[in-house]
């Protein structure tokens, strides 16, 4: 009886209207509540040998980026520098970022760093690191007795 009529309360209706209102003055005033995202964005893939990391670091050359390993974590460091504007141009809109970056990941194994290898292609960094060999996993025969 007591659920029944909290259901039939007006309150509820009110706070759910209160919410669509919300979410409809977030969409037109273009808030983004959702946190903010890292750069550069990157992708890990782990297998038995090693891990490649790929990050997205388009307008950059090669040259502006710096990566290092120090034990298990990976730091990729750069700077992308901004837009040059031509006489009598102002700038309209202005959503890609410039300035340094740095992004450090923690890798699940240690890697043979000197055997690390970097690539750049297509606005794309894919790094590939592989595992210390006494970190490898191995298979273990059983002997029957």
């Amino acid at each position: 009886m007591l659920l029944q009529k909290l259901t039939d309360n007006d309150l509820f209706s009110s706070l759910r209207d209160m919410q669509r209102l919300q979410n409809q003055l977030n969409r037109v005033l273009s808030v983004d509540t959702s946190s903010a995202v890292e750069f550069p964005q990157v992708n890990v893939w782990t297998s038995p040998a090693g891990a490649i990391v790929r990050a997205e670091i388009p307008g950059i050359a090669p040259d502006d980026v710096e990566i290092s390993l120090v034990n298990d974590s990976l730091t990729i460091r750069g700077s992308r520098n901004p837009d040059d504007l031509m006489e009598g141009q102002s700038c309209h809109r202005q959503e890609r970022g410039y300035g340094q970056f740095i992004r450090t990941l923690r890798l699940p194994f240690g890697v043979e760093a000197d055997q690390v290898q970097a690539r750049f292609a297509n606005g794309v960094l894919q790094i590939t690191l592989p595992r210390v060999e006494a970190e490898k996993p191995r298979k273990i025969s059983v002997v029957s007795e």
